[in-house]
Formats: C-alpha cells, structure tokens, sequence
C-alpha cells in the first residue's frame, strides 16, 4: 500500500541560459511561473575557481560555441554577479518561486546560505568533491543530489558524507541523471532511478536532459518526487546549452503532463474508484432466467444464463444456484433470487 503521492516538485532549470544577463534571468522567472514550475535554477560561480585556465570544454560545447575559446573564457560570460544573486533572489520571492541556484565552489555556497537558501542543489560534477560536499551537509538544509556519471558506490560515499556531517537523509532527494547534452534516449536508463531508490531507501528524482519532453513524464509515472529540465527563452540564442533545452512553450506542456500523471498515481489501493462503483451495475452481471422458470424447477445450464445488470445474484455462485429449486416462478431474463 501506497501514502497518497506528493505534488511533484519542478524545477525549470535556467542554468546559463540567461547569457550572464540578469534582465535575461528575470524574464526566464517570469517564464517558469507563467509555465507553471516549483522552482527556477540558476548557477552560482566564478570562473577562476570553478576550471583552470587549460580546461577543455566538453564536446557538446564546442559545438554550440566558439570553439577557439577556452572553457574558462566561455564561463566567465555566464557568471551572475551578487548583487544580480539577490535582485534574482527577490524577483523569485515577489513571483511566489522557489529561487534555486548550484554553488560550484565554496564561496557560492556561502553566498547561497547569506542568502537564506532553503534547498542546496549539488551538480553531477561536484558528486566526488568531498570538502565541498561536506560544507553543504553541515549546512542541514535540504539537499538535492544529482547524480550523472555516477555508480551505486559514489553515490553511497556522497551520501555518508552529507549524512554523516548533520544533514538528515529524510532531508536527501537523489536525482538519476544521464550528463550528456542531449542525452540519447538509449543513455538514459531510467529504471536506474528506482534502483537509487530501492538500494539507498530514498527519495528520488530526475535530471533530464534528453531531447523533448517523453522522459520526465515517464520518470513521473515512475514515482520521481523531484524533476529538473532545462529551459531557454529561445533555443537560437548563443551559448552552451540552449539547443539542449526546451523553449517556454515546451515546458508548459512538460509540466501539463507530469501534472497529469501526478493524478493518475493515486494512492496505490486497488479498488473501485467513486465512477466505477456507480457503474459496476451497468457492466457486470446476474444469474437471470433463460427461460420461464416455473416454482420449484430446478436450475440448470439449460434455464439459467449470465447477462447484464449486476444488480443480482452475481455469478461467482453458479455452482451454488445449479441445483437449487426455483423458489417462485421467473419470466424470461428476470434476476434469479434464491
């Protein structure tokens, strides 16, 4: 037996796709509130501490950007700015949206907490980052835990880490994630969320970065508490991640859909719903007269039949009707009554 199922908790991820501008960020809050989002995800770093200058960009990045340019160079256009954090952070709370954002560094989780964040967001990358995984458990806020280009045993490792620096695994949502940009739909392996979830005894969730909208509302059907999708304004603009990443229109009906979905989960408890027991007599059937039965004929197989309406003896007990005498007289496909 099932709990009632919990509202699913969307996160419309914006991540760089504001091109460092914060005018950019607030349209794309106003996008994810009208879309219908928990929550909007931004990203909090400085290039000099997130990648050294020799890094190489990731392949899907050199083809959605200047090749020429470093990784270094391609982030330091996307840096947001404290004082852009907090006119963000207050857009958020005047929109009535969850302001999230990933600290990529020890200083963005500080400025984060400053800022009275309630959920920290760890990224896929930073999941064998063991200081920085610890200054986020000791925090004992709530965490959410992404958790690409990881295995059972990483996964476990990042775990003991938050737990065992204060922060409570009720308080722990583990995202399955596939980190490829867009992921093909044969890298997702999306029942590896239930495995997180049935090995760790955990909630968990998805990070989607496949094409479309198809997968996060399968992981919804699967029992994912948490989904995250990447949004643009506009899939054209330049930069790393917007071809991967659903327009406005797209995630309205993504968020439609889990919608949906959330409802149809119920609660687990097989049995007739309101609508189906005031149709159970239209579709289910009697023991009714085949034919004109006189007062004390016995039933048998050549005067008795199974038809509609389920208002009568059901026929679950033809074994016990056969042979049994008729108590009165039945016209033709009158309800049997014993």
């Amino acid at each position: 037996m099932h709990s009632k199922p919990r509202h699913i908790f969307i996160i419309a991820e914006a991540g760089v796709n504001h091109n460092g501008s914060a005018a950019t960020a607030k349209k794309m809050i106003d996008a994810a509130k009208e879309c219908g989002a928990d929550a909007v995800k931004f990203q909090t770093f400085t290039a000099e501490q997130l990648t050294s200058r020799c890094a190489p960009k990731a392949s899907y990045q050199r083809q959605t950007t200047n090749h020429e340019e470093s990784q270094y160079e391609m982030l330091k256009k996307l840096e947001l700015d404290h004082a852009a954090h907090r006119e963000l952070f207050s857009h958020c709370a005047k929109k009535k949206i969850v302001f999230l954002s990933s600290p990529f560094d020890p200083e963005s989780i500080d400025l984060l907490d400053k800022m009275r964040l309630g959920i920290f967001k760890i990224p896929s990358g930073e999941i064998t980052n063991l200081p920085f995984l610890r200054k986020i458990g000791r925090l004992r806020k709530r965490v959410i835990l992404s958790t690409g280009m990881s295995d059972l045993n990483e996964i476990k490792q990042a775990l003991d880490v938050l737990i065992a620096s204060g922060t409570l695994k009720k308080n722990i949502t583990v995202l399955h994630c596939t980190t490829e940009y867009p992921a093909r739909y044969r890298d997702v392996n999306l029942l590896a969320m239930l495995t997180i979830r049935d090995t760790f005894k955990i909630d968990v969730g998805y990070s989607d970065h496949s094409p479309g909208i198809d997968v996060p509302i399968a992981a919804a059907a699967l029992g994912a508490s948490v989904i995250e999708k990447h949004f643009t304004l506009d899939k054209n603009m330049p930069g790393p991640d917007h071809k991967a990443s659903l327009d406005p229109q797209e995630l309205a009906a993504m968020i439609r859909a889990v919608r949906n979905i959330e409802q149809c989960l119920g609660d687990g408890i097989k049995k007739a719903s309101a609508p189906e027991q005031r149709n159970k007599a239209c579709v289910r059937k009697s023991i009714v007269a085949l034919t004109d039965i006189e007062k004390g004929e016995i039933f048998s197989e050549s005067n008795i039949a199974v038809k509609r309406p389920g208002t009568g003896i059901s026929p679950m007990k033809w074994d016990s009707v056969i042979g049994s005498k008729a108590v009165r007289n039945f016209k033709e496909d009158e309800l049997i009554r014993l």
